[in-house]
């Protein structure tokens, strides 16, 4: 079992994201105040933390250094179980990953790792999450 270490929420797309303890997720929309919430695939991101060994070296000061971009920060959670299709218990939530990384990779910052290996997915059960909150892998494909 995980945890979460992080919440952000912006109310505007393509900007950094602003730290909070604890959000509303909203079943089929996403997380309430944040601009990425809507009736489509990709309304939450989630960027597990061991992803950042995979961060080249030389890229590494620069992804630490930005802001966040993705909506929850989890640890404590392999890279193989937040597998696309996975559905993932967040505190009271249920989020089904159905995308990892994104169409296009970014190059700078943040975005260098998230546009690989962030998870992006459904709202499949709302709920409030909060910093600290456990992360549980409820299903994989496999399973």
């Amino acid at each position: 079992m995980g945890n979460v270490l992080a919440i952000h929420v912006s109310a505007e797309r393509g900007i950094i994201k602003t730290d909070v303890a604890e959000v509303k997720v909203v079943e089929g929309w996403g997380l309430e105040g944040d601009a990425h919430g809507g009736d489509w695939d990709r309304q939450v991101s989630i960027f597990p933390i061991e992803a950042l060994d995979k961060v080249p070296q030389e890229k590494k000061a620069e992804v630490l250094a930005d802001g966040y971009t993705e909506n929850f920060t989890v640890s404590g959670l392999s890279l193989e179980d937040l597998s696309a299709g996975c559905l993932l218990n967040l505190g009271e939530a249920e989020i089904e990953i159905l995308y990892i990384g994104k169409e296009e990779f970014k190059e700078k910052g943040r975005p260098y790792i998230v546009s690989r290996e962030g998870r992006f997915g459904r709202v499949r059960l709302g709920g409030t999450v909060r910093v600290g909150d456990p992360v549980e892998v409820k299903k994989t494909p496999s399973k």
